[in-house]
């Protein structure tokens, strides 16, 4: 974040940058989109400024006067924030955040770039199925974006041990997975999926023929990633791609700009992912 942000960069409480300038990190998990600063003279004061605004807030813990944040905190309403069903949308209400930079320095804003605490989903997870827990990027995705309809016919690059795969098939697609070593076998996989013992970079488009979505985690360096997205885009058989970005130390932080100057295309730094970004292109 601090190498995202660069010379914009003028304060950092913890996880918490503020920074100046028309642009959204990409590396935030959520973004104050209208922050605004007080000083307050009350506890009672602070939660009145924040009650004047909107009802729903979540406290983002500071680094400072903890105890006056909670005293603040059970001023304003309750939230009881469950954790997220699948494929129930994301959160449609708004939810504000706001935190303490000292004694009597209140940053608030009402409007956040996630309608999650903090950025973060926690989902009510399904810990016997699928083959690893990188399902989970997807369904962060789907809630967030849009799902593939039923029956569409979608490419899985890079899918063993089969976490995405085993999202996509669940949800009814016919499902083209590709990769050198084989899908996990304690999966009793549908009819609808199609495995191919394939390098996903020595796959030709053409003989894979038009696909609805294209999911790629696959592990290799992003500017390899870029070539087979352009591949696809060139042939014009995917209409729908997301892909994970995987860095190695240091963050190639040119790679990530050429991705968005995708049109069309978005990268969000999802709950799930450590040192990758996940790269969209929705276009149905």
């Amino acid at each position: 974040m601090i190498e995202e942000l660069g010379e914009n960069l003028r304060e950092r409480h913890g996880r918490l940058f503020l920074y100046e300038g028309d642009f959204e990190p990409v590396w935030a998990q959520n973004i104050w989109r209208a922050p605004k600063l007080i000083e307050f003279t009350s506890i009672a004061s602070a939660a009145k400024e924040l009650r004047a605004v909107q009802r729903n807030w979540k406290l983002h813990p500071g680094l400072t006067s903890h105890r006056r944040a909670s005293l603040i905190e059970q001023q304003l309403p309750t939230i009881r924030f469950k954790a997220q069903v699948f494929p129930a949308p994301a959160p449609r209400a708004s939810l504000g955040a706001w935190t303490l930079l000292d004694t009597n320095k209140m940053l608030y804003s009402a409007e956040c770039s996630s309608p999650f605490p903090d950025g973060e989903v926690g989902f009510v997870e399904n810990k016997v199925e699928p083959p690893s827990r990188a399902y989970l990027k997807l369904w962060e995705i789907f809630i967030l974006e849009s799902l593939p309809a039923k029956g569409a016919r979608v490419l899985d690059l890079g899918s063993s041990p089969g976490g995405w795969t085993w999202v996509l098939d669940q949800l009814g697609c016919e499902v083209v997975s590709v990769d050198k070593a084989a899908l996990a076998q304690s999966v009793p996989w549908s009819k609808r999926v199609k495995f191919i013992n394939e390098s996903a970079f020595a796959l030709d488009p053409k003989a894979v023929g038009k696909v609805d979505w294209l999911f790629s985690d696959v592990i290799c360096y992003p500017e390899r990633l870029l070539q087979l997205v352009q591949n696809w885009l060139s042939a014009g058989l995917a209409t729908n791609f997301v892909c994970t970005l995987k860095f190695q130390a240091p963050t190639n932080h040119e790679i990530a700009r050429e991705f968005l100057k995708i049109a069309g295309s978005r990268l969000r730094h999802l709950t799930c992912n450590r040192h990758e970004l996940t790269w969209t292109l929705i276009r149905s």
